[in-house]
């Protein structure tokens, strides 16, 4: 499994790498399921390179991918999930706070995940049976403190609209920040800078960062308290383990 890692790591960075070089090329850009979601040329050709590398080195493996319809459910076989591109509109409009992401499963259990924050060049890898790492950095598992002392991240959709009582949760914490990345926001919870991260997303939004977050004391669940169905997009939480039901008395109110 290290080696497989470690392969992991070097196809994700060569991502960046390609990413970082044609950050400036005339992007060809199109509408997916709506004005918002957006996909390049760039998106697909770094999903291809991934997909063609792992092929290469382990045909027998599947993929589950957010282009083209790969779609291998994680709970057969060995089944990496991919996200080339995460936080496309940063990437097009911003050059930042974009990543790519990559989780590996076996059988439905994960093995490691890695999000790779391209522009600052951030790597954060393990979970499974791996240590999880910003880079060269160890990181620590989560620390509890009172809400009031810390930031939580989501989108701007539910906090407009107090979807789930996020905006009350908001209130209650430290601020609200907002990313317009899963990935980017997954590293903040990853690395101790936000507390908690909320959103609908699909699964190879959040299928890395449920690996790592796992070994630092941290859970994703859907916002019913349920573990995710990896298959469609659902409203998803990613927040320590501790604070859960915390959380939750505001989740359940937002609800009702």
């Amino acid at each position: 499994m290290k080696n497989k890692l470690e392969f992991a790591k070097q196809i994700v960075l060569e991502a960046g790498d390609y990413l970082r070089l044609h950050l400036h090329d005339d992007l060809m850009i199109s509408k997916k399921t709506g004005p918002t979601d957006l996909v390049t040329q760039m998106d697909q050709q770094v999903q291809k390179d991934l997909v063609e590398k792992i092929t290469n080195r382990y045909p027998e493996d599947r993929i589950f991918a957010e282009e083209d319809g790969l779609r291998s459910p994680i709970s057969e076989g060995s089944v990496w999930v991919i996200d080339p591109i995460d936080g496309t509109n940063n990437f097009v409009t911003q050059k930042e706070d974009f990543a790519v992401m990559v989780a590996y499963f076996e059988d439905g259990i994960g093995q490691f995940g890695l999000i790779y924050d391209v522009m600052r060049d951030h790597l954060f890898y393990g979970g499974g049976e791996f240590p999880v790492y910003r880079n060269e950095v160890e990181l620590t598992p989560f620390v509890d403190q009172p809400l009031e002392d810390f930031l939580i991240a989501s989108n701007v959709g539910m906090l407009e609209k107090n979807d789930w009582g996020m905006a009350d949760l908001g209130m209650d914490s430290l601020g609200i920040r907002v990313y317009g990345s899963a990935g980017i926001s997954f590293s903040k919870i990853l690395s101790g800078g936000i507390l908690a991260y909320f959103s609908y997303i699909w699964p190879w939004d959040y299928a890395a960062a449920a690996i790592m977050g796992d070994q630092l004391g941290y859970t994703v669940l859907n916002l019913n308290g349920d573990k995710p169905n990896y298959q469609t997009v659902e409203p998803i939480m990613m927040v320590p383990k501790v604070k859960l039901t915390e959380i939750q008395t505001y989740l359940k109110k937002g609800r009702s």
